[in-house]
């Protein structure tokens, strides 16, 4: 018989958060979300971060997530849930398990069609959550004859689909005691069928062993699922080169001989797109070809020699194997292939993996962004996170060799310009001890500065690169070089952390030149305040490989009509 006791809605969702290690609850108070504050601020290692607005809110709790695992937002009804509402799409996009929650109007008040503040003042209550069923994989009005079991079976999809959910939490309902399970982990693997798994690991298995050109494709399955010391252990015992997709960037360490760089179709190096042509065996880890990790959809290899492992599932060319999990098959795979150990072929010796760049300061005469990367390349170090915001950072950092044990934070599918600011505070709180290098333009800047204001508070010390070229340099790239659309207003960048934080809070730097860099990044090296450098480049300087971008983008979206 199962055992139950009586909880509060709130507090039985609170610790059901917990045991799935949400440490911090990211938000904007509002008038139908006070009750479960109060209760967030007596419960025992559960923070409530403040945010200067709903959006930047849920883009923080995106980049906690990505670090920790899984994070969790709370807005006010209506107008909190749809200034949300971007940033949760874009988990949904990118596969991060945000919990969403939403303080509503009380039960009393929907069951009469009340017409309440915050709504459409309509009596209809019905339509924010019918727009986040478009956005999560889970969805539930907490009512006290069921709010248990929805809370376990909407968390639950969360942990197991790496997907955000969405909560709705009534205010009169927050404080309801009801009965509720004791002891069941909502956490565990739904586990694999022990038939299929079989299968599935025989199929690959042998493909493997008759391969002579294998290789792996990295997608954002590896870091979701917490797959990569399996992936890598694969990739070491057949000695099998990998490469990463866009957004699986330094999923494995990229200091590794086996690492050959981001595949990106015939946007990548010559060397690795013929190697993934001609290879006789593909290892798909999750992998999903969108128009930004494919350049264009231009991937080119043999469909039949295709082995795509999914979540729960895997194809191998025209077979499918259903209810099978990736670490279930990888487990199984090389358990297979460590008992055939003495009969495997010959080890190859891997592809040498291209060195990173020389350690040296940008000469006098070179300034601009090529040089400026390249002098970055030698300013990472081991452990670091990067967050590379949408535009010219993404395109030099993707293709830039990461050290060992780096996390890199970027949105390359969903690409909302702005998201990495608030997502560094997110990374921050969830991996205080590392170093925290974010690179943004001032155009992604202006959407949504103010969360600066909150990484200040916070008292946190990340190194910001603002590359200000005085507008929107990606889109001139691809339309509009000298228009005025491709504008901004040029903000004085780097005074804006005295402004928002306390005063002496951050060391605020320009560099325009390549002298005025190197003594900006000696005083970052080791930072004791939070260091802000703005750089200046001009309006179409962009990093080496930027214009052709710009060129492939411009005959994708406008044909002939953008070759004039």
């Amino acid at each position: 018989m199962k055992m139950t006791m009586r909880k509060s809605v709130g507090a039985y969702l609170i610790e059901r958060l917990q045991q799935l290690g949400v440490r911090r609850i990211y938000g904007v108070p509002g008038d139908y979300n006070l009750e479960f504050l109060e209760l967030i601020e007596q419960a025992e290692g559960l923070t409530f971060i403040g945010n200067c607005n709903e959006l930047n809110a849920a883009y923080a709790a995106d980049g906690d997530a990505r670090l920790s695992g899984i994070s969790a937002v709370l807005t006010t009804y209506g107008v909190g849930d749809l200034s949300a509402l971007s940033a949760i799409a874009g988990s949904y996009a990118e596969g991060v398990p945000v919990v969403m929650i939403s303080g509503i109007p009380p039960l009393h008040a929907i069951a009469q069609r009340a017409l309440l503040h915050h709504t459409l003042a309509d009596g209809g209550y019905e339509n924010v959550m019918n727009c986040y069923r478009q956005f999560t994989v889970a969805q539930a009005r907490l009512m006290p004859q069921d709010a248990a079991t929805e809370i376990d079976r909407v968390l639950g999809a969360a942990w197991r689909e790496k997907q955000p959910v969405y909560l709705q939490l009534p205010s009169d309902t927050c404080c309801v005691s009801v009965s509720v399970p004791a002891g069941n982990d909502i956490s565990s693997p739904p586990g694999s069928d022990p038939v299929q798994l079989q299968a599935a690991v025989t199929e690959m298995a042998r493909r493997l062993e008759q391969a002579s050109r294998p290789v792996l494709l990295l997608d954002a399955l590896v870091r979701r699922y917490d797959l990569g010391a399996r992936v890598r252990q694969l990739s070491e015992m057949l000695d099998i080169p990998f490469a990463t997709l866009a957004t699986s960037k330094a999923a494995l360490c990229e200091t590794s001989p086996r690492y050959q760089g981001i595949y990106g179709g015939k946007a990548s190096s010559p060397a690795l797109y013929d190697l993934v042509r001609q290879a006789d065996c593909v290892i798909g880890l999750g992998v999903r070809f969108v128009d930004a990790t494919s350049g264009y959809f231009s991937q080119s290899f043999d469909s039949d020699a295709f082995i795509n492992i999914g979540a729960f599932d895997v194809r191998c060319g025209a077979d499918a194997f259903m209810g099978v999990g990736a670490a279930d098959l990888l487990d199984g795979v090389l358990a297979h292939l460590a008992a055939r150990a003495s009969s495997s072929r010959p080890a190859k010796a891997a592809p040498a993996a291209p060195t990173g760049a020389p350690d040296r300061a940008i000469g006098t005469a070179e300034w601009g962004q090529p040089a400026f990367w390249a002098r970055i390349q030698t300013f990472l170090r081991t452990g670091d996170v990067v967050l590379a915001d949408n535009g010219t950072s993404l395109v030099a950092l993707t293709h830039m060799r990461m050290p060992a044990e780096c996390h890199f934070v970027s949105q390359p599918i969903w690409a909302a310009i702005g998201y990495t600011l608030p997502a560094l505070l997110g990374a921050l709180n969830a991996s205080p001890k590392r170093r925290h290098l974010l690179f943004i333009g001032d155009g992604s800047f202006q959407m949504t500065a103010q969360e600066l204001s909150s990484i200040l508070r916070a008292g946190h010390r990340p190194v910001i690169f603002l590359l200000n070229n005085r507008g929107y340099t990606i889109e001139r790239m691809i339309l509009g070089e000298k228009a005025a659309y491709n504008d901004i207003a040029n903000w004085d960048y780097a005074a804006l952390p005295e402004v928002l934080g306390p005063s002496g809070g951050a060391i605020c730097l320009r560099a325009g030149n390549a002298d005025e860099l190197e003594a900006a990044l000696r005083q970052a090296e080791d930072p004791s305040h939070l260091v802000f450098i703005e750089l200046a480049f001009a309006p179409m300087d962009g990093p080496t490989g930027i214009a052709s971008f710009g060129g492939v983008v411009r005959h994708y979206d406008y044909g002939a009509f953008g070759e004039g």
